[in-house]
């Protein structure tokens, strides 16, 4: 169970799905390279991330990674 309260789901979701709530405007592709690019910007985030396992080649990403991803981004 989360200590934060989301209006959104937190479940596990393609990177893309997750990419494409963020940025709808843009093509599914580009919108995965901006939230990318966004993580990066934060290196806690990162590191938080890559212990989950997550890895930049990764699809899919849990319910903990879409949690970190929402805890430091905000809700889509």
């Amino acid at each position: 169970m989360s200590k934060y309260d989301y209006d959104m789901d937190i479940v596990a979701m393609k990177k893309m799905e997750l990419a494409s709530m963020y940025a709808p405007e843009l093509t599914p592709h580009a919108a995965v390279n901006r939230l990318m690019r966004w993580v990066a910007y934060h290196p806690k985030l990162t590191d938080e991330l890559r212990k989950t396992g997550y890895r930049k080649m990764s699809k899919l990403l849990s319910p903990k990674q879409v949690e970190l991803i929402v805890e430091y981004l905000g809700e889509p």
